[in-house]
C-alpha cells in the first residue's frame, strides 16, 4: 500500500460521495479495493446514526455470507428511547449488544481506537466478539471517526467502524496505520450520502411524501402554488378531547396507535398525508383521472375503518381507551404549494374544497355517521352505487345546503 493507493482510494471515495452512491456500494467498493491492494480484511462493520422516527441508525456489513443482508436498520439503544418506543424484544436485545460492544466502551472512555486479538479473553471482555471468534477471525480493530460539534446532527456524531482479519498473525502495524489513515475519508463519503438520505426522510416524514419530494425538487418559493384536482380527506377521532381530559397520559400513545392505522391505509392506496393537526388528519388523493382518485380514497377509507376496528379490539383487551374515526371526503380544485411568512412556510392545500371537507367531517357527529362524502364525490362515475344519501345539510361557511352520502352497508 503505497502513496498511489491512498491517492486513488481517497479520490474514489470523493467521487462516490459526490455521485450519491449508496452506503452499501461505498462500503463494498472500499473493502474490495483495500483487499486488492493487500490489506487482509475479512469482515467490516460500520454504524452511522440517522434521523428517523423509528430507526436510530444503520449497520453496514461486508464479508458476511450471502444470506446476511449488507444493510440493517436498528432501533433505539438508550433506555429512555426504548421505553418511549415500546421496548420491543428485538430492540431490547440489540440495545444490550450495543452496551456490551467495544464502540460503547470507547464512547465512555473517549477513545477513538481500540484493538483486540480475537480469543477467549476478548470474548469475555466483549461478548459480541464471540461471533468473530466463531468465524475464525484473529484480530479486531475498532475506530470512531468523530464529527466536529458543528457537524453533528441529532445522534449522528460520527462513523463507527470495525475491521477484522483471519491472518494468523493478525494485522501488521503498517496495515493498522493504513486503516486509521483512510477511515476518515470513508467516513466523509458515508456522511455525505447519509445526509442526503436523511434530508429526504425528514421531508417526507414531516411534510408528506409528495410535498417532501416537491420541496427537495426546488418548490420552495413563497406564494407559488399549483392548481390541482384532488380528493381532500379530513378525519379526526371521536371523543378525543374527553379521553385527553380524563386520561391525559394516554393521549400520545393513543394518537400514535390510531395514526398508524389511518396513515398506513392512506399511503397504501396512493394518498399523501399533508398534516396531522392534533387528532385530525389532512390528506389528498390525486390522479389524472378523477375517478381513480375517488376510488383510491374510498378504498383507503374502508381499509382505515377496518384497521381502527382491529386496533379497538386490541386496545380493549389491554384495558386502554378506544375511539373511532370520523371522516369527510370531498373532491374539487385546490391550490397546492407554499403558504406562510418569510420565516415559516407550510407546503399544503388551501381553497374552498379543503374547507368543505373539514365541514363535512364535522357533520359526522351531527348525523351519527362515521364517514360522509359530498355530492361532488358521489357523482364521480359510478361511485354513488356504493353509497347511500343521508340527506341535505347546511354546512358552516358553505353557501348552499349540500347532499351528503355515506357507505351503503348493503353495497
Amino acid at each position: 500500500m503505497n502513496e498511489a493507493f491512498f491517492a486513488d482510494l481517497s479520490a474514489w471515495l470523493t467521487q462516490a460521495g459526490l455521485a450519491g452512491a449508496s452506503e452499501t456500494d461505498i462500503v463494498s467498493g472500499f473493502c474490495d479495493r483495500c483487499v486488492a491492494a493487500g490489506l487482509p480484511l475479512a469482515r467490516a462493520l460500520l454504524f452511522i446514526d440517522t434521523l428517523h422516527p423509528v430507526h436510530e441508525g444503520r449497520l453496514l456489513r461486508w464479508g458476511y455470507g450471502p444470506g446476511e443482508s449488507p444493510l440493517l436498520e436498528y432501533g433505539r439503544t438508550s433506555p429512555e428511547a426504548l421505553a418511549a418506543s415500546g421496548s420491543q424484544p428485538r430492540d431490547v436485545e440489540q440495545a444490550q449488544r450495543w452496551r456490551n460492544s467495544p464502540h460503547y466502551k470507547m464512547l465512555q472512555t473517549g477513545d477513538s481506537f481500540l484493538r483486540r486479538r480475537v480469543n477467549a479473553a476478548a470474548k469475555d471482555e466483549f461478548p459480541v466478539l464471540s461471533d468473530f471468534l466463531a468465524a475464525g477471525m484473529t484480530d479486531y480493530v475498532a475506530i470512531i471517526s468523530r464529527f466536529a460539534p458543528q457537524g453533528i446532527i441529532g445522534e449522528m456524531d460520527g462513523v463507527y467502524s470495525s475491521w477484522a482479519t483471519r491472518e494468523p498473525d493478525g494485522f501488521s502495524d503498517g496495515e493498522i496505520a493504513a486503516l486509521q489513515r483512510i477511515a476518515p475519508y470513508l467516513a466523509l463519503a458515508l456522511k455525505s450520502v447519509s445526509l442526503a438520505r436523511m434530508t429526504g426522510t425528514l421531508m417526507e416524514t414531516y411534510l408528506g411524501r409528495d410535498a417532501g419530494r416537491r420541496v427537495l425538487g426546488g418548490r420552495i418559493v413563497r406564494g407559488i402554488a399549483e392548481r390541482i384536482d384532488a380528493v381532500v380527506w379530513f378525519s379526526d377521532l371521536r371523543g378525543f378531547t374527553r379521553i385527553t381530559d380524563t386520561t391525559p397520559e394516554q393521549a400520545i400513545p393513543l394518537l400514535n396507535d390510531y395514526s398508524d392505522a389511518i396513515v398506513s391505509a392512506i399511503h397504501e392506496h396512493g394518498g399523501d398525508v399533508l398534516k396531522l393537526i392534533g387528532d385530525g388528519t389532512l390528506a389528498i388523493f390525486t390522479a389524472e383521472d378523477r375517478a381513480h382518485a375517488c376510488d383510491a380514497a374510498l378504498s383507503a377509507a374502508i381499509a382505515a375503518r377496518a384497521r381502527v376496528d382491529e386496533l379497538n379490539g386490541l386496545r380493549e383487551a389491554e384495558g386502554k381507551p378506544k375511539t373511532h374515526m370520523y371522516l369527510g371526503l370531498h373532491v374539487g380544485e385546490v391550490f397546492y404549494g407554499n403558504v406562510g411568512s418569510r420565516e415559516r412556510l407550510d407546503f399544503t392545500v388551501i381553497g374552498p374544497a379543503v374547507n368543505e371537507a373539514s365541514r363535512i367531517a364535522a357533520m359526522c357527529r351531527s348525523v351519527d355517521q362515521p364517514v360522509l362524502m359530498s355530492s361532488a364525490f358521489a357523482d364521480v362515475r359510478d361511485i354513488k352505487r356504493r353509497l347511500v344519501s343521508v340527506g341535505r345539510y347546511a354546512l358552516r361557511g358553505v353557501a348552499h345546503p349540500q347532499e351528503l352520502f355515506t357507505l351503503d352497508p348493503d353495497a
